[in-house]
């Protein structure tokens, strides 16, 4: 072939085409209804029912709307559970709004930090592009909320709800990213000029305000502290007076952060297993707990994951949540779709090569609340909480192959006593820091 499209080579691919009375089929049915509706596999869910040897109860169903906030979401729904068991309740919500506020001013702080130590970067190079891209958008990561908390505490949903900006953050997040552009701009001109590192910091001290203001006008102003309501299962009232979220956490939640770990599983060659990694420019709170994880094979991710739930304990996990997922039925299968047969091609990239050539990488964080062993003790299909509402799936609940784990789960959070040894060992080394637009370095939405 050349190095242009001949009109004989249109003709050659239209024969091919005609060639297969399947082909005509196919168009005629994917025209009507659309692609993944031409080849949905109906074996696919019969296959993968909602039935689990291990579940474990958790709240209703929570709902991010129009935000990037799953990482967020899932986290809470992996503390609420603290929270119920150990004030007997039926169900509760903690609020999603209060760390969405503090995550933007922390990303806003961050952002500008960055900018100041990289001012020597040229204007034009892939550090600043990078940098400038998305200064404080929606997604995160597991060791980004664990800063969060470990600084602001959480606060029952009640005591700071929901709003209109917080279900929908686009708007705000446009208007905060402007400013933050044009913050960097004054950054970057103002040492141009010669101004001291003390007369940059004030200068962002001033920034940092506006932001303040911006998001307290957006989101309104997070409680300092709160009297917490409620009625228990035995409808025994419950009154919990004057406390600070700080307090709340720690007494309520009480979960010990410094023993959760990530274990992230990238089977690419520049990541050999038992290696510990971060991600350069990757966080939210300065001062904070760096992001880090510990690359394994698969199975260990499986392995730990099971252990946590065993002892009843959810387990928050990110994933590729877009592939081969079908939302009405809330199944993520390798056989979903159809769609090798559909169009009569393969799709041969295996994981790593995936996320080698930009198709796939974390994009969506949820909660493992059960999983089902057969016969010998070996999983065949995991219960998903999503934080989509209750219409998707049975009642906002997904479930997963244990093939799709294997090709399109990239981390979970477990407490590290669920670990070997070395593994425990592995994750105190010192990273390996990764470029900012490595895949491992993607934020979950």
């Amino acid at each position: 072939m050349k190095e242009n499209i001949e009109f004989s080579n249109l003709k050659d691919y239209e024969s091919t085409f005609e060639a297969d009375r399947k082909n005509e089929v196919a168009m005629h049915a994917t025209v009507a209804n659309g692609i993944l509706e031409s080849c949905k596999a109906v074996e696919a869910v019969v296959a993968n029912s909602h039935n689990f040897s291990i579940s474990i109860e958790a709240g209703e169903m929570t709902n991010q709307k129009k935000s990037g906030r799953c990482w967020m979401f899932a986290a809470l729904n992996v503390m609420r559970l603290e929270i119920m068991e150990k004030l007997n309740l039926k169900n509760m919500e903690l609020s999603q709004a209060y760390p969405l506020f503090w995550d933007k001013l922390e990303k806003a702080n961050y952002f500008l930090e960055n900018i100041i130590e990289t001012l020597e970067e040229p204007l034009e190079g892939r550090v600043i592009n990078y940098l400038l891209k998305d200064p404080l958008g929606d997604g995160g990561q597991w060791d980004m909320f664990a800063d969060l908390v470990a600084k602001y505490g959480v606060v029952p949903k009640e005591m700071m709800p929901e709003s209109k900006v917080s279900s929908e953050t686009n708007r705000m997040n446009r208007l905060l990213t402007v400013k933050l552009r044009e913050f960097a701009y004054a950054l970057r001109t103002a040492n141009s000029q010669g101004k001291s590192l003390e007369e940059l910091r004030k200068l962002k001290e001033s920034q940092l305000s506006t932001i303040y203001t911006m998001l307290c006008i957006s989101l309104g102003k997070p409680p300092k502290e709160f009297t917490y309501e409620t009625r228990d299962k035995d409808d025994k009232f419950i009154r919990i007076s004057k406390i600070t979220p700080q307090e709340f956490y720690k007494k309520y939640v009480s979960l010990n952060l410094e023993d959760y770990v990530s274990l992230i599983n990238a089977p690419t060659s520049d990541k050999p297993f038992g290696k510990t990694y971060t991600v350069q420019y990757l966080g939210n709170v300065r001062g904070g707990k760096p992001v880090r994880y510990l690359n394994l094979p698969i199975e260990e991710l499986k392995k730990a994951a099971i252990k946590q739930m065993q002892d009843g304990k959810a387990v928050w996990f990110g994933s590729d949540v877009g592939q081969n997922s079908d939302k009405d039925s809330g199944l993520m299968a390798l056989d979903t779709y159809d769609l090798e047969g559909l169009f009569s091609t393969t799709f041969p990239l295996d994981k790593a090569q995936r996320l080698d050539y930009g198709e796939s990488l974390m994009t969506h964080a949820m909660v493992l609340t059960g999983v089902n062993l057969d016969e010998n003790g070996t999983p065949n299909r995991w219960r998903v909480e999503n934080s989509w509402g209750e219409e998707p799936g049975v009642k906002g609940y997904f479930v997963m192959s244990d093939d799709w784990f294997n090709e399109y789960t990239y981390q979970v959070v477990v407490n590290k006593k669920y670990l070997s040894k070395e593994q425990r060992e592995a994750i105190n080394q010192e990273p390996i820091v990764l470029k900012p637009w490595d895949p491992m370095g993607s934020l979950a939405k």
